[in-house]
């Protein structure tokens, strides 16, 4: 039980989330020992303090939720929130650059936010951030999001993200499959967007995904103790 439960990124990401609603989320990550608690920018500050020695590490995003932010506006994100205390940083491609046929223009982009995430975290004397590149795959033909992994590995992203859980569809088994497919073993796996059960966890999981972003923590976590106690 322990286990999955380790591989969540639990998610307070809702346009409607309020302080509140992230201090909640800090309690269900704590105490279900996530791998990380993924919020908006501006709470960082709420979260990096109670999360502080805790092993669960404190995530944000960058060019939330379409990835059509200027290079340069994504880059003075990254670099804020990693000042701010952010430990992973969840970053949407530009996949309107990509359908549009600029794959330097993407990898750039990509390139740019892991460069200024190690810059601010040189400046603080600490290990780079992870970096996880959302593909959102639902608006990818099957050819573009093969090429999104490979550019995104390419430009240096530590994991491949399947969706921001905002857009037309979310994580399923073949677009998990093919990204596990595409990247090197050193590159993990985001499936996110959807994930609602143990069910939905396990069959993502088995697909090749290393990391589960879910809002649904707490109900999956109950699951598995339901199941447990049979």
């Amino acid at each position: 039980m322990h286990e999955l439960l380790h591989l969540i990124d639990h998610s307070v990401l809702a346009p409607t989330c309020t302080e509140a609603d992230v201090l909640a989320g800090c309690e269900i990550a704590l105490s279900h020992a996530t791998a990380a608690l993924v919020v908006p920018p501006v709470w960082l500050p709420v979260i990096v303090p109670r999360l502080r020695g805790s092993g669960v590490k404190a995530a944000t995003t960058c060019g939330f939720p379409l990835g059509v932010n200027t290079t340069a506006a994504k880059t003075v994100e990254a670099y804020d929130a990693v000042m701010a205390g952010a430990q992973e940083v969840d970053m949407v491609m530009n996949y309107s650059a990509l359908r549009s046929g600029y794959e330097s223009l993407v990898e750039q982009d990509i390139r740019a936010v892991v460069t200024a995430c190690a810059q601010a975290a040189q400046r603080l004397g600490q290990e780079p951030p992870i970096v996880k590149v959302i593909l959102e795959m639902c608006y990818l033909t099957e050819a573009e999001k093969r090429r999104a992994a490979e550019i995104a590995v390419a430009a240096g992203a530590d994991f491949l993200k399947t969706s921001t859980g905002t857009g037309a569809g979310g994580a399923n088994v073949p677009d998990v499959a093919l990204l596990r497919r595409v990247a090197p073993e050193s590159v993990g796996i985001k499936a996110a967007g959807g994930i609602r059960t143990v069910a939905d966890c396990r069959r993502l999981l088995e697909a090749g995904a290393t990391r589960l972003g879910t809002s649904a923590t707490q109900a999956i976590a109950q699951e598995l103790a339901s199941g447990a106690q049979r």
